[in-house]
Order: structure tokens, then C-alpha cells, then sequence
């Protein structure tokens, strides 16, 4: 005899009850609309991929969450993907005859980090990205960055923006100041810091790791790390404008300030609010195989209970294929934080009602086991018109059913009982409203879709 188990999930996973997951999914297809609207196609990567794929592609820090697996006997050393990014390039280099550039494309998957599980933080998680290859313009850039707004929208949020930066700023910025090595580093880690720490924060942790006081002073000056980020095109113009004028010196940084110029001026072109943009040079984005732009759109708003992070986040990676294929081709994607905007969407209830808590369109009832057959058929007769059906499973009388019904959240109920049909006929009640409605059998489906269609309208 097995031994019983007591039932448990490991720490930061979940399941997903039928509810939940309509939800779920009901975001899933409204982003996927967004990205199809853009001409981003899908692809579908495994969830376990070879060690060597993985480590070395997001810096130390990162790869310390990477789940390792292996089995019995096993000969390769196999990992969970940590993200979706680095298995794109590596399906991009297997593929690549077979794709055409630029290459575009979203997906909407599963991922795991051995994070500490806090709310609106877990283990195994869903991304949704989307990235383009082949580009080398920042009208790529510029494209992703719309897409994200594009799918925030279609959800619903209004109250948010983007921040954008570009890793040759931040370059720039510490080659300006004699920065270089393990302290530029330094530097970016404790800049990625400041929204969690604060400006004095990253100044003592700057100055803890051996950056001279007036470098770090001047850095500060030059991030504007005292100061928020002004949003609209007119402020980030003004920004650039004036980091041009202190950084002419430095190549590297007026490069990826020429991009950034480029990059408003297209999201201005595409017609994105110019409330949901801004310039700011104090974004790092953590991971390092960003190469040039980075951005990641935020929440704005004062409520302490959607402090959720980053709805939002990419940028420009352009060496990343390059180390699964000769030469290495230009890229740039960003990811949704699908997750966190399911826990505000919840809370803030964003969902359109009604939005069914079951898939199921109508219950057809069984009044007792010699009228089962009539059901059946009356059953397969409407999901032939493209309904989805339930036959009452089991006896009960009819006011269980109805009540099971409810529960369920199914909203139409199919009478078949004698008389009905001693009189060819079938009885619908639309259990919101508790309206009944009796039609010819032969038109049971028309009824069916009428009467369904009707919650939707009101």
C-alpha cells in the first residue's frame, strides 16, 4: 500500500486553478493580439536547454538562480531556461536558413529563477517578449518600445511610462570620470541600486568600492540621481542636449546619445504620448548583455500596495548571437512582466465583465437517466454550431443542476425534459437574469447563440 502524502508545491511555484487560468489567458491572447498587430511571429523554445547555452550570458549575479536538472545516467549537464532571450539566440543560429531577416518574434512561456518568492516575485514565472533580429537601426528600437506601450494599453493601464537610457551613455559616463574594469562594474551595479536605496546610498556604496569622492560626485551630477526623470520629449531633448555639450569629449558616449536622439524621435513619430516617455540616464537594467539602448516601463502610481517593480523591460543586444554563430547580428526585444500585470489587474479589477469563470457556454440537464440520450444529442448538436457544452454528469434533481450550474459560472442552461420534447421544442434560461426562453428544437443553436450573445451587449 503507497504511503500517504501530504500535498505541497515547492517554494515559489503554483498551480493554477480554472479561474485563475482564464484570466491568465485572457491577458496571454491580448498581448499576442499586440504583438501579431506588429508582425512579430511566434516561436516556441524547450524548457530545458544544454548548460554551456546558458552560463556565461548574464553575469554572475543572475546565474546564481539558474536551476540546474539532470538525470540518472544523464551525460548532458541540462539547465531551466532562465530567460527567453538567450534560447531565441541560440534557435536563431540552429534555424537560420529557414528564417528571413529581420526576423521577428514573441513568445509567451514559462521561465525559472531561484529567487526568493515575494509578492509579485516567483520561481517559475511567464515572460512574454517580443525581439527583432537583423536591425541595426534604432527604428527597431523604437518599434519594441511601442509594442510594449501598445500592450499595456490594450490592457487596460494608462497610468504608466517608459524609461529609456543606452549602456554607451553609461560607458561614457565612466570613461568621462576614469572609470574603467571592475570599477565600471561597480559602477553600474550600484546605479541599478538607486530606486531601492537611494542617491545616498549608491554614493556611500560608490565610495565603499574605492571610487574617488569627487568621481563620484561627478557621476552623480551626470545621472541626475538627485532628481526624477522628467517625462515628455521636450525634457529628454533638453537632457541630451546638455550631456552632448559635457560629454563631447568622449566618443562612446555621444554615440549613444545620437541613438537615444533617434530613438524619441520615432516613438514621437509613431505617436506615443509623450507622458509616457522619459530620459533617464540613472537606468541600468541589470543583465550584461545589454549593448546599447535599454528601457523599462514603470507604474506611476503612489499606492505602496503596487510597488511591483518594472511592468516592462529590454533593450539593444548585439553581441548575443554572436557567440552561437560566426558573425553576430543586431537585436533588440523587450519583456512583459506578465505576472505582475496579472497582480495588478486583479487588484485594481481591470477584467472585462463578464468574464466567464468557465470556458463552458451551456449546461444541458438531464431531468432523469432515460432522457440522457436526448441530451447527448441536443449536446452535439449545438457544439456542432461552435458552442461549448456540458452534459449534466450524474442525478440530481433539477434545482441541483442549476445550482452546479451557477457555481460553475456557466451562464445558459438547456431544459430537455417530456414535454419539451413531446413538443420538439428546448427550454434555455439564462441563469444572470433568470429569463427562460423556449424555441423550436431545430433552432436550439441560433436561441443558444442569441441569448449568449446578449450578456455581451448589456
Amino acid at each position: 500500500m503507497l504511503e500517504k502524502i501530504t500535498p505541497r508545491l515547492p517554494s515559489g511555484m503554483r498551480d493554477f486553478l480554472p479561474e485563475e487560468l482564464i484570466r491568465r489567458q485572457f491577458v496571454i491572447e491580448r498581448v499576442a493580439q499586440v504583438f501579431e498587430a506588429f508582425g512579430y511571429e511566434p516561436l516556441q523554445t524547450p524548457v530545458l536547454e544544454l548548460e554551456e547555452t546558458l552560463l556565461g550570458k548574464y553575469g554572475a549575479d543572475a546565474e546564481r538562480l539558474i536551476f540546474h536538472a539532470q538525470h540518472p545516467g544523464g551525460k548532458e549537464k541540462l539547465a531551466l531556461r532562465y530567460d527567453l532571450t538567450v534560447p531565441l539566440a541560440r534557435a536563431f543560429a540552429m534555424h537560420e536558413g529557414k528564417l528571413s531577416l529581420p526576423f521577428r518574434r514573441y513568445q509567451i512561456a514559462p521561465v525559472w529563477r531561484a529567487e526568493r518568492p515575494q509578492r509579485g516575485r516567483f520561481r517559475e514565472f511567464y515572460q512574454c517578449d517580443v525581439d527583432c533580429i537583423g536591425v541595426e537601426g534604432m527604428e527597431a528600437d523604437a518599434e519594441v518600445i511601442s509594442v510594449a506601450v501598445a500592450a499595456l494599453q490594450r490592457l487596460g493601464f494608462s497610468d504608466f511610462a517608459v524609461k529609456i537610457n543606452n549602456r554607451k551613455l553609461l560607458t561614457g559616463i565612466g570613461m568621462y570620470v576614469g572609470l574603467e574594469g571592475a570599477a565600471l562594474t561597480d559602477l553600474y551595479r550600484s546605479i541599478d541600486k538607486l530606486d531601492k536605496i537611494g542617491a545616498d546610498g549608491v554614493r556611500e556604496e560608490l565610495l565603499r568600492s574605492g571610487i574617488a569622492a569627487e568621481l563620484v560626485t561627478r557621476v552623480m551630477e551626470l545621472i541626475g540621481a538627485e532628481t526624477a526623470a522628467e517625462r515628455g520629449y521636450a525634457a529628454a531633448g533638453a537632457r541630451l542636449a546638455h550631456l552632448r555639450q559635457t560629454l563631447a569629449a568622449v566618443p562612446l558616449a555621444l554615440e549613444g546619445l545620437a541613438e537615444l536622439e533617434r530613438v524619441f524621435a520615432y516613438l514621437e513619430a509613431s505617436e506615443i504620448p509623450s507622458e509616457m516617455v522619459a530620459f533617464d540616464p540613472a537606468m541600468v537594467r541589470g543583465l550584461g548583455y545589454y549593448t546599447g539602448p535599454i528601457f523599462e516601463a514603470v507604474l506611476l502610481s503612489a499606492d505602496p500596495e503596487e510597488r511591483v517593480g518594472s511592468l516592462a523591460g529590454g533593450g539593444r543586444y548585439d553581441d548575443l548571437i554572436g557567440l552561437f554563430r560566426k558573425t553576430s547580428l543586431p537585436t533588440v526585444g523587450v519583456s512583459l512582466g506578465i505576472e505582475r500585470l496579472i497582480v495588478l489587474m486583479e487588484k485594481r479589477g481591470m477584467y472585462p465583465e463578464p468574464l466567464q469563470r468557465t470556458l463552458v457556454q451551456v449546461l444541458v440537464t438531464v431531468f432523469n437517466e432515460s432522457l440522457r440520450p436526448a441530451a447527448l444529442r441536443l449536446a452535439s448538436q449545438l457544439r456542432k454550431a461552435g458552442l461549448s457544452v456540458e452534459v449534466f454528469a450524474g442525478s440530481a434533481k433539477l434545482g441541483k443542476q442549476l445550482a452546479y450550474a451557477n457555481k460553475r459560472g456557466i451562464p445558459l442552461v438547456a431544459l430537455l425534459g417530456e414535454d419539451e420534447l413531446a413538443a420538439g421544442a428546448v427550454k434555455f434560461k439564462r441563469l444572470r437574469d433568470h429569463h427562460e426562453s423556449l424555441c423550436p428544437y431545430a433552432e436550439a443553436a441560433q436561441r443558444a447563440q442569441a441569448l449568449l450573445r446578449s450578456l455581451t451587449d448589456h
